[in-house]
């Protein structure tokens, strides 16, 4: 197999005047300078609406796309928009609520030309009839902003009811139709740049979080797939249990699959999930792996993640399932943490690509600091949920950073970030996988997410321009053709 590298970078950092990264112009830039420097693989996180605390790991939908992601200069490169207003937006901070609410009137605006000129008419409803989610989640972010953004469970009667009869809502059927067009924007734009994408040699590498949130149609249209009261509550919740990092745990809230109920129809759920996201991306990681082999079942009534158990999934069955319903997908396995054997040799089983993350060799108190690497291994200086590499070497007291100067001696690099960077492209792994903070060698400042936190500064992170990423990106070329080698 050809070893290659690859580079972090959410949407939403992309450079952008309109308060939040997209699929413009910086985006198709993105690419031509990571090909430039032979980069072969773009990572990505999540790509669907976010949710609580602007988490793409809480999303409404798992086949939804976020719509700020939309470009509006290419609707008005397409004619559905006439003029935009000029926005000089330079923080290097992506806002969701402004970028929503900026977005929002030139949305309408596409929806009208459309429907009144025609722009787009037949590929529009060639895009309803190929995606039959999209009726079914238009009417629940419709339904969900009636019940002013509430939680489906606490909606009214006989709109929470709606995905049992599915009776015609005519008084909102406008607003279901600009649901979808909505949709169809975002899928236009986003299979442009994947194929952009794809035809200069790069990789997508997508991700999905394992659990879906109650807040989701995802849920709300498949209540039998889950531990749910007759209200819809969860009955148990996600989450893991105390470890060294967290004295109570993680209580994440997102309901429990019913294992036993998947498996007797055959895993249809994750599989029409999973054949999506196949579609979608071209590599796909599955965050928080080990719960295919045991998961933390936590009641509900608890408040931290303290009390629960641990319990067996069907994963092989699961996997069994999959790769013969969808044989050609590439998944990986995020497998990282504290786990029993019994994880790893459900990865290896079927030989799917894990992870190694090199802070972790760094710091002496890291349980999972196993750094035997293997040609399926995908190393990663730091993934979204760790700090920047400068930020972690920053933490270190003196003598621990001289330890790690010692180790990184034979390196090379003009400085430590740099020579622990080298240390991934000359490992044995088939991909190697650098945080764009990392190859600008900034601090904690451009953190993506802190576990166990909610809403600002997570998900926020983003670069007002590429100068500074040319100038540095430049040096590494040398360094990825090594590690495009086969």
């Amino acid at each position: 197999m050809t070893r290659k590298a690859g580079i972090l970078m959410p949407i939403f950092s992309l450079p952008s005047n309109h308060y939040i990264g997209d699929f413009g112009k910086k985006a198709y830039e993105f690419i031509d300078l990571i090909k430039k420097s032979k980069f072969k693989v773009w990572q990505i996180l999540p790509l669907n609406p976010v949710g609580y605390g602007n988490s793409p790991y809480q999303p409404y939908s798992s086949y939804a796309g976020e719509e700020i992601y939309i470009s509006i200069d290419n609707l008005k490169e397409l004619g559905l928009i006439e003029n935009i207003e000029e926005v000089n937006y330079t923080q290097e901070k992506a806002d969701y609520e402004k970028a929503r609410d900026f977005k929002q009137k030139y949305f309408k605006e596409a929806f009208y030309n459309m429907k009144e000129k025609g722009i787009l008419k037949d590929e529009f409803l060639k895009f309803k009839q190929d995606n039959k989610w999209v009726k079914t989640y238009a009417t629940f972010i419709t339904l969900k902003k009636k019940n002013d953004l509430k939680c489906w469970v606490h909606w009214d009667k006989e709109d929470k009811s709606w995905i049992d009869n599915k009776k015609d809502l005519p008084l909102l059927e406008e607003n279901i139709e600009y649901e979808m067009f909505v949709q169809f924007l975002f899928y236009k734009q986003w299979f442009e740049l994947k194929d952009y994408a794809n035809k200069n040699g790069i990789e997508i590498l997508g991700d999905i979080p394992i659990y879906v949130g109650l807040d989701s149609v995802d849920v709300w249209e498949n209540k039998e797939n889950f531990l749910l009261d007759e209200e819809g509550n969860p009955t148990f919740i996600a989450g893991v249990p105390p470890d060294y990092f967290s004295k109570t745990g993680q209580r994440w809230g997102n309901p429990i699959y019913d294992w036993d109920y998947l498996q007797k129809h055959n895993f249809k759920f994750w599989v029409d999930r999973l054949s999506w996201c196949n579609k979608i991306y071209d590599i796909v990681r599955i965050d928080h792996f080990r719960a295919f082999d045991t998961y933390w079942k936590i009641p509900s009534t608890c408040e931290t993640a303290i009390e629960g158990q641990w319990v067996e999934a069907p994963g092989y069955a699961l996997f069994d399932t999959v790769l013969e319903m969808i044989p050609n997908i590439n998944i990986v396995a995020e497998d990282l943490g504290d786990l029993r054997p019994q994880v790893l040799e459900l990865r290896d089983h079927y030989k799917l690509s894990g992870m190694k993350i090199l802070q972790f060799e760094l710091d002496p108190n890291e349980t999972n600091n196993d750094f035997t690497e293997t040609e399926r291994t995908i190393l990663y200086t730091g993934t979204h949920d760790n700090q920047t590499l400068k930020g972690a070497y920053d933490n270190f007291s003196k003598e621990q950073q001289e330890n790690i100067k010692n180790m990184f001696e034979k390196y090379s690099g003009d400085n430590i970030l740099d020579k622990m960077i080298y240390r991934c492209f000359d490992s044995i792994s088939n991909l190697v996988v650098i945080p764009t903070q990392d190859i600008l060698n900034i601090g904690d400042e451009a953190r993506i997410n802190t576990p166990s936190t909610i809403g600002s500064p997570n998900w926020e992170w983003k670069l007002n321009n590429y100068d500074l990423l040319k100038s540095k990106i430049e040096k590494y070329e040398s360094w990825i053709l090594n590690t495009n080698r086969a």
